[in-house]
């Protein structure tokens, strides 16, 4: 497991800009890949994502796209820059930048030129072998803590989705659904994925 996190973490510049990052830090990143800011850490993205990766995000926005034709909402996907709120700092000295797999917004004042300033009301992460314990455990509790209201963890080789939505500050586990399930989506009312098409 130590491994696997080595694997997932960017090795910080030294003395550049200090131990702990912050937004005001990731404009000035020039690295050659792309990365994420968690609680001041930069995490490396996953290399190119693979085919079957890219198919199920292509049919996952297809759905959500036909779904908010005409709504307020908006639908974005990545590389899109979710700057996550800190309590008692502004967006520039937040610790917590992402790039979400796909994130629906419903509050448009917080889409900015840049990306999406404060927390989505739905994010999606799409599992890669590289980012599996980021997505399963630390993007979890950051998204928690951050009050985005529902997060999908969906796994393209075992074809399953985990539904968690957020009661009293802290994820509810609805269930994890396989191949055959339809999944309704809490945040957004009458919107239902098929599985089977999600994988298609």
């Amino acid at each position: 497991m130590e491994e696997k996190l080595k694997e997932s973490k960017i090795n910080e510049p030294p003395t550049v800009y200090g131990n702990h990052y912050t937004y005001a830090d990731y404009l000035n990143f020039t690295f050659d890949e792309m990365v994420e800011i968690i609680k001041g850490k930069i995490y490396r993205m996953s290399p190119a994502p693979t085919s079957l990766h890219q198919m199920v995000s292509r049919n996952l926005c297809g759905m959500l796209y036909n779904y908010l034709k005409g709504k307020k909402c908006k639908m974005y996907n990545a590389p899109f820059d979710v700057i996550l709120p800190v309590k008692g700092k502004d967006f520039m000295e937040s610790d917590r930048v992402v790039q979400p797999d796909i994130v629906v917004i419903c509050d448009t004042e917080k889409i900015k030129e840049r990306g999406c300033f404060g927390s989505p009301d739905f994010i999606i992460e799409i599992l890669s072998p590289h980012t599996t314990k980021k997505d399963i455990q630390t993007k979890y509790e950051l998204y928690e803590e951050s009050g985005v209201k529902e997060y999908w963890i969906v796994e393209p080789r075992n074809q399953t989705a985990e539904v968690f939505v957020l009661e009293n500050d802290k994820y509810k586990r609805i269930s994890t659904y396989v191949e055959d399930d339809i999944v309704p989506c809490h945040t957004l009312p009458g919107l239902e994925f098929d599985l089977k098409e999600v994988f298609e």
